[in-house]
């Protein structure tokens, strides 16, 4: 995970620190407080995520991992963790932890679910995985690719991952990462990042991914590869034939898990900050501490900034939408929109359009999460606040008439209603 690994999947640390964001990147404010303060604590405070569930089941010995030729203990690993293969996502950028197994032959395949992501590299010395605790962050893990691995086998902890997984890019909190790469030189060793979140146009996104399906007339940095070179298009149906795909879980690397992974990024990193910048600024959680005049104000004011940043990614209103339908074609679509709580009218935060934009229903899926349920009171009043007056009709400007209308809003309050049992008194008002 050294270096921008795991999410940034193949660009040095070098590089990340010294490229900034272009002039027209439109990024949130980032976490200035430190790990260690006493309300975050991010190294030695107890955890709450998957990875430590699926840990005590391997030590009590109620879950066995089996070790699968080049595969290695992916298969196993990817059902203990409950991750779907459908969600693979695969990258040929080289330079990482594990860069000099990575290419166009032999690219490195990610998985995600809501709660977890993983990544493996074929013949590669870990699996890497990346936790969404319920208040730490991305937490990082890496399990042993050996088959003669220390038994009982456990995912360890890891903290270099933090090099990259805890910059400007990611708020200042331990977060993911999301690059689109550029090649201006295949001479060149190395490939130029972008940093990219679902506000990103397509034309700017995939550069150094595999994508599979179809994104009709919208174009996209992906695919670039020797192989597919001479071709009309580079649009795929399946890596099938680009590749020995030997110990690989799928041939897909799907637009639609692409597109969805990209928000989910962006969420979980706007979540983490919020949950941070609130215990940071508390004062009853750094005793003894007297309370400067107006201090109480000054956090309200911050918090209230926090949560229109949260609100407006919550809601994708700067969602850069396809300019034609996207197809994916692994099952990702279908499966993904089955899945989450469902409103009495059987309608779910899951459920993506792949027509207009992205989700069906546009308020993140992420507002189920462990980390929103665990947000403190100073960050989740004043987003709940604010969520309600962009979607009753109290907020007025333009943009978010723009990305909401009054039916989007009305069929987004409708399932919250249903769904989240902790939603204020207030969102029972009528919808302008």
């Amino acid at each position: 995970m050294r270096g921008g690994t795991f999410l940034a999947l193949g660009f040095t640390l070098y590089l990340v620190g010294v490229l900034s964001l272009p002039a027209d990147a439109q990024r949130a404010s980032a976490f200035r407080g430190s790990t260690d303060d006493p309300a975050i604590r991010y190294a030695t405070a107890p955890l709450n995520n998957t990875v430590v569930d699926v840990n005590k089941r391997l030590e009590e010995g109620t879950l066995q991992l089996t070790f699968e030729g080049r595969s290695g203990f992916l298969r196993s690993a990817l059902d203990a963790l409950q991750i779907p293969v459908d969600s693979q996502l695969l990258v040929f950028s080289r330079a990482s932890l594990q860069g000099k197994l990575i290419n166009e032959q032999s690219p490195r395949a990610l998985f995600f679910n809501d709660r977890v992501a993983l990544g493996w590299v074929r013949d590669g010395e870990v699996i890497e995985v990346a936790a969404h605790d319920a208040s730490a962050g991305i937490v990082f893990y890496t399990l042993d690719q050996r088959a003669n691995a220390p038994r009982p086998l456990q995912f360890k902890r890891v903290f270099e991952c933090l090099g990259c997984h805890m910059s400007g890019d990611t708020l200042g909190v331990p977060g993911l990462l999301m690059f689109s790469t550029s090649r201006p030189d295949r001479s060149q060793g190395f490939s130029l990042p972008r940093s990219v979140d679902h506000s990103d146009a397509m034309a700017r996104r995939f550069g150094g991914w595999f994508v599979t399906g179809s994104t009709g007339s919208t174009p996209h940095l992906g695919n670039d590869v020797a192989a597919l070179e001479g071709r009309t298009g580079r649009e795929l149906q399946s890596v099938e034939g680009l590749f020995d795909a030997d110990g690989y879980r799928a041939t897909s690397s799907d637009i639609a898990a692409h597109l969805v992974f990209t928000h989910q990024v962006g969420m979980t990193n706007l979540l983490t900050r919020a949950s941070w910048q609130a215990r940071a600024a508390d004062p009853l959680l750094h005793p003894p501490f007297t309370a400067a005049p107006g201090e109480e104000e000054r956090i309200a004011v911050m918090m209230r900034g926090v949560a229109s940043e949260v609100v407006d990614y919550l809601l994708f209103i700067d969602e850069a939408r396809p300019t034609a339908p996207v197809r994916g074609g692994s099952g990702f679509t279908e499966r993904f929109s089955k899945i989450g709580p469902r409103d009495r009218r059987g309608r779910s935060l899951h459920e993506l359009d792949l027509n207009t934009r992205l989700m069906k229903y546009p308020c993140s899926y992420l507002i189920y999460s462990p980390a929103f349920d665990a947000l403190p009171q100073r960050a989740k009043n004043p987003i709940y606040q604010r969520l309600w007056e962009v979607l009753s009709g109290q907020e007025q400007d333009p943009r978010y008439r723009t990305a909401l209308t009054r039916a989007d809003r009305q069929a987004i309050v409708e399932i919250l209603r249903d769904t989240r049992k902790d939603l204020p008194p207030y969102f029972q008002g009528a919808i302008r």
